[in-house]
């Protein structure tokens, strides 16, 4: 089960700036000047990476402690936290 914990800690790790990279990527493409829809418009975009920006750093953090052990031996009852 540790093992299982650590591997998916690296698929976190890994999905976290790939999810940042696609929505830069996304906002490059889709933004233009001369577009009449709401997905042209750089606010939107704006607005949709300052809300999933921290996620995909929470997303980072998580997997870097489960890839490091913090997760190996969980607190069995309160006393312990």
């Amino acid at each position: 089960m540790n093992q299982l914990k650590k591997t998916l800690g690296l698929v976190w790790m890994l999905i976290a700036p790939a999810l940042l990279f696609t929505l830069f990527i996304g906002a490059g493409v889709y933004i233009d000047p001369n577009g009449k829809a709401e997905i042209n418009q750089p606010v939107p975009w704006i607005i949709i990476i300052a809300i999933f920006s921290p996620i995909a750093i929470g997303f980072f953090l998580f997997g870097w402690y489960a890839w490091k052990g913090e997760y190996d031996k969980l607190p069995e009852n309160s006393e312990e936290v």
